[in-house]
């Protein structure tokens, strides 16, 4: 007879096979196997959250920058329900993720156990796979099924429910080592040969990218094609990476939101590339065409579900997209004559001036007049670009500050940037602890919006739990300005009057404290209100060797 093995031991084992380094999780009753199965397994580390959101936006963080599956562990129904708005985040990200619940013994299934639920069901609509275990006899191919479809193109969250008498279960059936794969597709030569036909010929061409760029390692393959061609290059709206150089003299904006502003940024270009992203995504609805009629679209993405599937293309390529950039590059290299070199050479020479303008812009919008503070985020980011240290990393969820940051502070790879992705608001401060826990041997910031912080302040009380060194800076601007915004939006487009009130968007009366909030959590914490006190309060945060709250006072007025 074979060896025995139960089902939480082959969960254990094959975390420990796929190179699980951290469970993000919080537990309850049904979870104590795997909690238990935690002591003869020091190689993995429980991370400890005091919400489920809160758990899931740090492994969506160490997936999306360690390149690895990120692991949760939720608890039966109500936890799953707490973690399913961050799951949806994910699910927009395409991030890898393995979440697990707890399931009460299925032995009491029919008599409805206290906070029982249909787990599967709940998670099906924001997963890839959702299922359940019956039984540790089918418990390895659930787990290796379940990493496999989490990885695979295009990738995302799966979901595995774990009874907990299936845990005690015995088998003799054990845990599967993971497979090998090799999943970048290489393109079809002749729709290489298409696509450089179109570009070579093309007077005003334009790229739109998206997260598939910084997730196959493309962004030199981007930078290459882009000065080769002399394009200027958008984002998608949404991005979680940085995937494009934010200062690079071809890089513009995101994306906006509505097809009729997307048709103004597009402009006259005569070809459209779109690489590796979600095309496209709308918050405003507006009867337009987003592309002049006769420009061609080019589109590359490595899951064939996604092409074309908005707009018609012109050549729609499956593939990684470094290596379909890298084929692009060399057969435009090869066809380039001196006139498409000399068009591009004074393309890439206007777009420099026009950032140079741009740039100039920022710093006189940072020194302007202010409002009702004594900061705007403009100056914000300017006395911050002066006072961050080397080799930082930010972790983004600024929301109205974001045009600012990306106008002033200067990332160059995927790794220096992580924002938030799928819309859902709380991702910034815990996603900070999974960017530094995927970056242990680099400074992190997090930069959060004050609305948006208070979804997930939880977060510091895991980072001071866990040790983990971040800086939290909170603009602090006292609303949730972007629903002023919006609101503002929204009376232009239904003809209402501007001039009224903004009802129930105000964080004041009382005012939040944040700094008090995260000394209650255990992390030190300072109000700056002056913008010459910011560069010494930043470095001071760093240099404390812990986690640490800056709540920075900005103009809030519209």
């Amino acid at each position: 007879m074979g060896r025995k093995f139960t089902g939480k031991q082959i969960l254990m084992q094959a975390l420990e096979a796929e190179g699980v380094r951290y469970i993000f999780g919080n537990p309850g009753t049904t979870e104590l196997p795997l909690m238990d199965s935690l002591l003869e397994h020091p190689e993995i580390e429980y991370i400890l959250a005091l919400h489920e959101a809160v758990a899931v936006s740090m492994a969506d963080a160490y997936a999306q920058t360690s390149g690895n599956v990120g692991v949760v562990n939720l608890h039966v129904a109500p936890g799953l329900g707490n973690g399913l708005g961050s799951v949806y985040n994910a699910w927009e990200g395409q991030t890898p993720l393995v979440v697990t619940a707890g399931q009460q013994d299925s032995r009491m299934r029919l008599r409805e156990p206290l906070l029982g639920h249909d787990l599967v069901a709940m998670a099906k609509p924001l997963t890839k796979w959702s299922v359940e275990a019956q039984s540790a006899d089918e418990l390895p191919l659930v787990l290796n099924r379940a990493f496999k479809t989490a990885r695979e193109t295009p990738s995302g969250p799966v979901f595995v429910s774990l009874p907990i008498n299936v845990m005690e279960q015995e088998t003799t059936h054990p845990p599967m080592p993971p497979s090998e794969f090799f999943s970048r597709t290489p393109p079809d030569p002749a729709a290489v040969d298409a696509a450089a036909d179109i570009l070579i010929n093309s007077r005003r061409p334009l790229i739109v990218c998206g997260d598939k760029v910084a997730r196959s390692g493309a962004t030199q393959a981007l930078i290459e094609l882009a000065e080769l061609l002399g394009s200027p290059v958008y984002s998608v709206v949404l991005p979680a990476r940085l995937n494009f150089p934010n200062q690079h003299p071809q890089f513009r904006d995101r994306m906006a939101n509505d097809q009729a502003a997307m048709r103004e940024r597009v402009g006259d270009s005569d070809v459209v590339l779109m690489v590796g992203g979600e095309f496209f995504e709308e918050t405003w609805f507006a009867d337009a065409d987003p592309f002049p009629n006769a420009a061609k679209l080019v589109q590359i993405d490595p899951s064939p579900a996604n092409l074309g599937r908005n707009y018609r293309v012109d050549v729609g390529l499956q593939a990684d997209p470094g290596l379909a950039l890298r084929c692009f590059t060399e057969r435009l290299n090869d066809a380039a004559d001196e006139a498409f070199i000399s068009a591009a050479v004074e393309r890439r020479r206007q777009l420099e001036k026009e950032k140079r303008a741009a740039q100039k812009a920022q710093a006189e919008k940072a020194a302007a007049p202010l409002g009702n503070r004594d900061m705007s985020s403009a100056r914000l980011m300017a006395e911050l670009a002066k006072a961050l240290p080397e080799n930082v990393c930010v972790a983004s969820e600024a929301i109205t500050a974001s045009p600012d940051m990306l106008r002033t502070l200067d990332f160059k790879t995927p790794s220096d940037l992580l924002m938030s992705r799928g819309g859902g608001i709380g991702q910034g401060l815990p996603s900070a602890l999974g960017l530094k826990l995927a970056n242990p041997e680099r400074p992190v910031i997090c930069i959060s919006g004050d609305g948006s912080a208070c979804y997930t302040l939880q977060a510091l009380w895991s980072a001071a739990h866990h040790g983990v060194a971040v800086v939290f800076l909170i603009i602090n601007n006292g609303s949730y300005r972007i629903l002023k915004l919006n609101m503002d939006r929204y009376r232009h487009e239904a003809h209402i009057a501007a001039e009224r009130p903004y009802p129930h968007m105000d964080l004041t009366q009382p005012a939040v404290d944040f700094v008090r909030i995260a000394g209650g959590f255990g992390v030190e914490g300072k109000r700056v209100n002056h913008p010459h006190e910011l560069g010494d309060a930043v470095r001071t945060a760093f240099e404390c060797g812990g986690p640490y709250l800056l709540d920075v006072a900005v103009d809030g007025a519209l």
